[in-house]
Order: structure tokens, then C-alpha cells, then sequence
């Protein structure tokens, strides 16, 4: 069964890809912090407490429409370039398992972990956060836009680099505005979303 197959392979794909973007954040954590704190509070998978409901939920929703119709304009740039959510294509609403935990476990919770829970504190305690968020955020573009530079070439990929070095940027504001601490339920939300309507 083609949906079975492909279910079982996000979930296998999602595990290694977990334990990978995890290994470094780990080791790093076992050498330097495991007596002070438990790993995922360190890396910020932590009940979230004291949010202005309000105020945070009407500024994602602006912001997530904003990056929707960006990200439509994006996808029609690459229509023709086999992306890593093609495989979903014609596959209809018995794919949305497939599609949810390739979105949230396979994409965003590693991605999360590595560059807002990881490299983004860790650079931090060196150079402060606005520095720390400029770089994991081009980080972050740069590998999605290298990704696809052979395909469409210099220009879309900068474009994908600018995009995504955007989103990067601006989901740790948001949530360090609204609440304090590391807190990666958000980021990932907003990561899902656009994940989901790419």
C-alpha cells in the first residue's frame, strides 16, 4: 500500500532525522550542563507559561498570513523543481498523516532543536541575542537555499535564502517578547504551518 509506505517512512525518516539534529545539542549538554538541568528544558521543550494570549495569537496570525502569500508566490517560482513535498502530490486527503509528521517531526522539531534550541543559545551567551539571531537565521536560509541552487539557480535561490532566513529571524522575537525563557512550542507551530502550506 503506497500511503502505508510512505507513513513508515516519514516515521523512520523522522527518527533518525531527530537523532541526528539532536547528537551535538546532547553531547554538548552532557558535558556542560546535564547536573544543572534536565536535556529538554535546556534545549527548550518546556511547558509554556505566562503568554499574553491576546496580543501573541493576533501577531502569528498576521504574520502567518503574511509568509503564506509569500510562500505561494515562492512555490510558483519552483513549480517545475521536484521539492521535498512532491511526493505528496495526487496522493489526497489519505496522505495528511504522511504529511503531518513529515512537517513536525521530520522538519521542524529537528530543525527547532538545532539552530533556535541549540545554536541560537549558544552563540548567544557569546555575543548576545540580536548577533546570535542574525546568524543561525542565515544559517538557516543558506542551507535551503543551497539545496536548490543547481535546480533553479542563483537568483530563486536567494530568494529561498532571504525567505527562509526571514522566518528564521523573526520566530524567536516572537516568542521571546511574549514570554521568558526558551521556549520552542511556538517556532515549531510556525514552522509546521508553513511546512504544511508549502
Amino acid at each position: 500500500d503506497v500511503i502505508m509506505d510512505l507513513l513508515m517512512k516519514k516515521l523512520t525518516n523522522s527518527i533518525i532525522q531527530i537523532i541526528i539534529f539532536s547528537l551535538i545539542p546532547f553531547l554538548w549538554w552532557l558535558i556542560t550542563s546535564r547536573k544543572k538541568m534536565n536535556f529538554f528544558e535546556w534545549i527548550g521543550l518546556k511547558k509554556v507559561n505566562n503568554i499574553k494570549e491576546n496580543k501573541l495569537f493576533a501577531w502569528i496570525f498576521s504574520v502567518l498570513v503574511l509568509f503564506l502569500i509569500i510562500s505561494v508566490f515562492i512555490l510558483y517560482s519552483l513549480k517545475n523543481v521536484n521539492i521535498a513535498s512532491s511526493e505528496f502530490t495526487g496522493l489526497g486527503i489519505k496522505s495528511l498523516p504522511s504529511i503531518l509528521i513529515y512537517a513536525i517531526f521530520n522538519t521542524s522539531l529537528p530543525e527547532e532543536i538545532l539552530f533556535r534550541g541549540f545554536l541560537l543559545k549558544r552563540i548567544g551567551n557569546k555575543f548576545g541575542f540580536i548577533v546570535s539571531n542574525g546568524i543561525q537565521s542565515l544559517l538557516f536560509g543558506c542551507i535551503h537555499g543551497i539545496m536548490f541552487f543547481s535546480a533553479i539557480g542563483i537568483l530563486k535561490s536567494m530568494l529561498i535564502i532571504l525567505f527562509t532566513g526571514i522566518i528564521s529571524w523573526i520566530k524567536k522575537p516572537m516568542v521571546q517578547y511574549y514570554q521568558v525563557g526558551l521556549y520552542m512550542q511556538l517556532p515549531i507551530f510556525f514552522q509546521e504551518y508553513v511546512m504544511l502550506f508549502n
